[in-house]
């Protein structure tokens, strides 16, 4: 009988381990742009994706550009100070520096950084489409894949995009890699259709489209919401058991994360 007591104790120990570990899986603190706002640092600079992996966030997302000549470089606005990006060659963005004394950092840069001492966050790359014309925007998308491949950090990126032809181009040349939706005119069911692994929506289209976060579990389609910055709506989002939530304070959203459990 105790031989019996023993086992049956040591089977609960395992399942209670494994859906704690399931647990800690969910509700991943995303830092939007890298964790720039409490230190105020620049958005997407090295620093603020330095002090993401720091914080161990579970992702850090940025955006990618290409420049007239090509270069890969991170930034979310079309334009770099008042330059347009696409119509500009990097040896002219890098001639004004970001607010902390960085150059504008290229997505080489930016890899290579994400991977130095890095056991938890990953890095969530978002192509921003292209104002030129949609094939350059597909463009871009392979070169930045090809990138990521170069530099051996396929498992610690994924892609995001409010172009869903920029996230199909992807998964022609690479079938394995995450990828997220962005705009949030698509149900859980449809992105599946098209082999997309998740939706990330900002976090209003799931209080008007509730049906679709049962959805999305229901096919194993990534859950995320962006960008959740007040208190009332990390509530909200952590109510419901998201995979992950982009924000622009990951410390706050850590905090409500600790005071949930």
């Amino acid at each position: 009988m105790k031989t019996i007591k023993v086992i049956l104790s040591f089977l609960f120990l395992i399942i209670v381990v494994l859906f704690s570990s399931c647990a800690e899986k969910k509700n991943g603190v995303v830092a939007h742009r890298g964790a720039w706002k409490a230190n105020n640092l620049p958005e997407n600079s090295i620093a603020s994706l330095r002090h993401a992996i720091d914080m161990k966030a579970a992702g850090s997302e940025f955006d990618v550009q290409m420049t007239a000549d090509d270069s890969l470089v991170i930034n979310h606005d079309p334009h770099y100070n008042n330059l347009k990006i696409e119509e500009t060659k990097y040896a002219d963005l890098i001639q004004f520096k970001l607010s902390n004394g960085e150059k504008l950092p290229t997505l080489h840069e930016y890899i290579v950084e994400g991977k130095k001492n890095n056991k938890h966050t990953i890095l969530v790359c978002e192509i921003k489409p292209s104002v030129i014309n949609a094939e350059r925007g597909k463009i871009v998308a392979v070169k930045v894949v090809e990138t990521v491949k170069k530099l051996k950090a396929e498992k610690i990126t994924c892609y995001i995009s409010f172009d869903y032809e920029i996230l199909k181009q992807i998964r022609k040349v690479d079938p394995k890699t995450t990828l997220q939706y962005l705009e949030g005119n698509k149900s859980p069911s449809e992105v599946k259709l098209d082999h997309i692994s998740g939706v990330d929506y900002h976090y209003s289209v799931f209080q008007k489209h509730p049906e679709w976060i049962k959805e999305a579990k229901d096919n194993h389609i990534i859950l995320n919401a962006w960008t959740v910055n007040e208190a009332a709506d990390m509530d909200w989002i952590l109510a419901h058991n998201f995979d992950y939530i982009t924000t622009n304070e990951p410390e706050l959203l850590n905090q409500k994360i600790k005071e949930k459990k």
